[in-house]
């Protein structure tokens, strides 16, 4: 009796199995009936490091529509879409970024004396001249304690000296029409100034000798839009020995002379941006006094004919007006329109 309730417990045990290999197509109906879903902790994953990988494993997404164009879309419509995703809207910019390397002009022009380079120190002029500097040298050591706050090895008899080389080849490469080595050294100022009816012309310049040293005559600094932003001028006096010689396309001398050496006095402005951690001095303006004499213009010449131009001969028409009988005769008035 013992054995015959054990076979079938074990036999319905048996059917509750899920049905599976050859006993399945015998099973089918009773395996159907007989299934209980129950939860064991086996049927949880041996590995709960990628648990929440797994959960993200089967999140929904939003599929974008890839067939629809931006440009079939109304402004509404992108900008639903644009905050839908948490972008801004465009706006439009209506700003333009400019840079300003450089001043457009001179900040407190030196002045000239009258007569300078002419007057010894110890005639009256001479002197009344020093004692005027003397009183203008007050501003000029104010900018050079700023310049030195920026560039600590600034001394002016040596800058004097650079200045000198800054000159001599910005007009050697003048001459030589190097239009990209000539922006290093000049101020987009000075740049067209200096290639201004430059074209088609040959221009040969020979710095002779000084006959003065240079010297600084003049220094400022100014600050432009920020007070941070700030450039210096410095003014250097060149008094020096030259020549120039200036040929048109066709070799004809215009203006000057390779053999005749003339003594030249400038007052030359060179430029730096102080506020430019790579900032170089560069040739900005000569200055022009105006007690100097105006320079005599270039020599065109003009191609002569040895027969003389015919005369033009012109015809005069005659009105004559048309007097009544009854009428005395007025006296013609001759009027041209």
């Amino acid at each position: 009796m013992a054995s015959f309730v054990a076979a079938s417990r074990a036999a319905l045990k048996f059917l509750q199995l899920p049905s599976s290999g050859f006993l399945a197509p015998c099973l089918q109906n009773a395996a159907i009936l007989n299934q209980q879903q129950v939860r064991h902790r086996r049927t949880k994953h041996w590995d709960p490091k990628w648990k929440r990988l797994r959960k993200a494993k089967v999140i929904k997404i939003d599929i974008p529509n890839l067939n629809e164009k931006a440009e079939d879309l109304s402004q509404e419509q992108m900008k639903t879409r644009m905050k839908e995703r948490g972008i801004m809207p465009p706006r439009p910019w209506l700003e333009r970024p400019f840079y300003i390397s450089c001043t457009g002009g001179v900040f407190e022009p030196y002045v000239p004396p009258e007569g300078d380079g002419r007057m010894s120190l110890v005639s009256r002029e001479g002197a009344k001249q020093k004692i005027e500097q003397l009183e203008k040298k007050t501003k000029s050591m104010m900018a050079i304690r700023k310049i030195r706050s920026y560039d600590e090895d600034f001394e002016p008899p040596e800058f004097a000296t650079l200045a000198q080389d800054l000159y001599i080849q910005a007009h050697r490469t003048l001459c030589e029409k190097n239009k990209y080595k000539l922006r290093e050294i000049v101020t987009e100022r000075a740049y067209p100034e200096l290639m201004h009816n430059v074209a088609d012309k040959t221009i040969h310049w020979q710095f002779l000798k000084s006959l003065e040293p240079p010297r600084v005559v003049h220094a400022r600094c100014t600050d432009v839009i920020t007070k941070e932003n700030i450039f210096a001028q410095v003014t250097v006096r060149f008094h020096s020995q030259q020549t120039l010689a200036i040929y048109d396309r066709f070799g004809r001398l215009m203006h000057g002379s390779e053999t005749l050496a003339k003594d030249c006095l400038e007052y030359v402005v060179f430029e730096k941006h102080l506020a430019n951690e790579y900032g170089v001095w560069r040739l900005h303006e000569k200055i022009v006094p105006d007690w100097m004499p105006p320079k005599a213009p270039a020599f065109i010449t003009y191609r002569v004919d040895d027969e003389p131009p015919a005369p033009v001969e012109t015809v005069a028409e005659e009105t004559k007006e048309a007097v009544p009988a009854n009428e005395s005769p007025k006296t013609e008035v001759a009027a041209t329109a």
